[in-house]
Formats: structure tokens, sequence, C-alpha cells
């Protein structure tokens, strides 16, 4: 049972990942400049769709998160990944109608394929700390954007330390609306 839910979950995972970067035009599979880069009027059009006219968010004082940061190359949780982890885990257990997707964030270093791998590793990493800390699983999808979503376009260690997150993105339940509780 356990092996048909973890292969069903991975398939799950596989089956989103391709749904977001397909329907996104995220580059990684985008014929685009050729680079594996989008063009900075591609990443606007994307920014544009998922944010529309605000600002990429910022869960540091502007919402109910705090988003979860990541050393270099790493989707290990240090101490105050932990501490903002709790804290989290404090709210989800508050507001148990929330849905959330882990968003993982890397880095403009490294290839596109591995920091499309390294956001999920990060994502998951956080999912399985959440589900240890008695969130429902079926209440947390994950995705990764990989490098393609900065929240700083910076190219020095500040901007790269600020990108290397998990973004906790809140949906309401809406199963008894008629709809499936995604977002």
């Amino acid at each position: 049972m356990k092996s048909a839910t973890s292969l069903l979950s991975h398939s799950f995972l596989a089956l989103t990942l391709t749904s977001v970067v397909t329907l996104s035009g995220c580059s990684w599979f985008s014929s685009g400049s050729g680079d594996g880069e989008l063009s900075e009027s591609e990443l606007e059009a994307q920014r544009e769709g998922r944010f529309g006219s605000g600002s990429i968010p910022s869960a540091e004082g502007e919402g109910m998160f705090h988003d979860i940061h990541f050393g270099f190359d790493s989707y290990s949780l240090d101490d105050q990944a932990r501490s903002d982890l709790a804290s989290n885990t404090r709210t989800l257990k508050e507001q148990s109608n929330l849905q959330i997707t882990l968003e993982g964030h890397t880095d403009e270093r490294g290839t596109v394929e591995y920091n499309m791998a390294l956001g999920a590793e990060r994502a998951r990493a956080v999912k399985s700390a959440l589900v240890a800390s008695g969130i429902s699983g079926s209440r947390i999808d994950t995705v990764s954007y990989g490098e393609e979503i900065p929240l700083d376009p910076g190219h020095d260690e500040v901007a790269w330390a600020k990108n290397r997150r998990v973004h906790f993105a809140v949906g309401h339940d809406n199963q008894n609306a008629g709809g499936n509780g995604k977002y």
C-alpha cells in the first residue's frame, strides 16, 4: 500500500510539474531563444499571468506565511528554516480550510534542469516536514519554478539567498462549493 501511494504521489507530481511547465511556457521545454532562458518579455508575461499587476509576493512582513530559505545547493532545513516552518505550521493548524501549494525556487546558478529538480526537492522537503508536524498531505501541492521566477533579479549573494526558497501560495478548500479544493 505504501509503495502504491508513493507511486501515485510521484506520478501526480510528475504530471503536475509537466502540466505547469507546459502551460506556463517555461523555458525548460520552450523553444524560446534556444539557450534555456526566458526573454525579458516572456518572463514579464509569466509574472503578469501569475501575479497580475502586483509584485512577486514575499511573505516576510506581507503575508500569513514565511518563505522557507535554503543554503546554496541544498534542500536541508536549517535552524532558521525550522523556526519559520514552525510558525507556518501553527497558521495551517489554526486555519484548517487552507489549501497550499509549496513553490520551490532556486538561484540562477546551475542548469535549468538541475534547478527545476532542486526546487522540487526543496518543496518536497517542506511538505515532508509539514506532514510530520500533523498537517494533512492532501492539503498540500508542490511545484518547482527553479530559477525561472526570481524574487530578487540581482546577480549577487544577497539576491541569490533571497531566491533560494519555498514560497507558500494559498487557496481555500472549496470542495463543498463544487470545486476540487486545489489551487
